[in-house]
């Protein structure tokens, strides 16, 4: 399906990125025509961001690119206005209203929550440092000295993230 739901399911799929990130993006904090394709995660008032490693680009591969193209053809301010506006974002309302949808379609116990961690997953499968995995999902990384410098480039991290789409076709 082509719809705002499942804009929101694919871009989630493809970035490992959490529920609420991704229902409270303006549509400007897509970049689609840099060299690297990404999102620039950053906080905004009707969304926190949960820890300061949130703070990120995510690079666009496979169906989260598709995903994103869809929102910024779609030419409004916010890339889900269904879930989010400029007072106040309603991940949970997403979340009930996703689960619902993908109850039927997949394994028993998975959840919308479940893309995160299923990412994690993919870039073990394809020996991802785990540093650069934490770097791409806005996990804090432990030990003193990943606080120091600049962290992975978004090209770096595009990088790994093109080697699991080439093994999938965008939708």
């Amino acid at each position: 399906l082509d719809d705002e739901p499942r804009w929101l399911i694919a871009l989630i799929s493809d970035t490992g990125m959490r529920l609420s990130e991704a229902c409270g993006l303006q549509a400007q904090d897509i970049h689609l025509y840099s060299d690297t394709p990404h999102i620039n995660l950053i906080e905004h008032p009707w969304r926190r961001l949960k820890t300061a490693s949130s703070k990120r680009k995510v690079p666009l591969v496979g169906a989260s690119l598709w995903a994103a193209r869809q929102i910024k053809a779609a030419g409004g301010t916010f890339a889900f206005p269904k879930y989010c506006r400029e007072d106040k974002c309603n991940a949970n309302s997403a979340s009930a209203a996703l689960n619902k949808w993908l109850k039927p379609r997949v394994p028993d116990e998975c959840v919308i929550h479940s893309f995160r961690h299923s990412l994690r997953d993919r870039l073990r499968a394809i020996e991802c440092p785990a540093d650069i995995i934490d770097a791409i999902g806005g996990w804090t990384t432990e030990g003193v000295g990943h606080q120091y410098g600049q962290g992975y480039s978004v090209e770096v991290m595009y990088g790994w993230m093109s080697k699991l789409s080439a093994k999938v076709q965008e939708p």
